[in-house]
């Protein structure tokens, strides 16, 4: 069980994901639409893990990745992303965030990303 900060400009990306990590008795502390947000959130709730899209407007998740890599090292993000941002995801990764689920979602592989990276 982990608290988890899910983000996402998508309203329904967002219920959609908090459904699952509530199935699988993972706390969902907060929601966030856009990567500023997703920071500020981040420094408030100080979260377990953060589900971040990658294309988002005012701050992308790229960006938020790397903001709350700097301020907090051992954040553990897990990249959500659209088919065909491979090269986004990559950048992701190497910015610090753990692993990445594709959308649209596939209940067995949240599941297994959060567990992961929960080690």
């Amino acid at each position: 069980m982990a608290k988890i900060l899910v983000v996402d400009d998508a309203k329904f990306m967002r219920v959609t994901l908090t459904n699952m990590l509530k199935k699988a008795n993972h706390i969902v502390i907060g929601e966030a639409e856009n990567g500023r947000e997703a920071v500020e959130l981040y420094r408030k709730l100080k979260p377990e893990i953060v589900t971040m899209d990658i294309t988002m407007p005012e701050m992308t998740g790229l960006d938020a990745v790397k903001e709350i890599k700097k301020e907090f090292p051992d954040a553990k993000i897990v990249i959500c992303s659209s088919m065909g941002q491979q090269k986004m995801v990559m950048d992701a990764i190497e910015a610090g965030a753990k692993d990445y689920i594709v959308k649209p979602f596939n209940e067995n592989r949240v599941n297994e990303a959060i567990d992961k990276v929960l080690g």
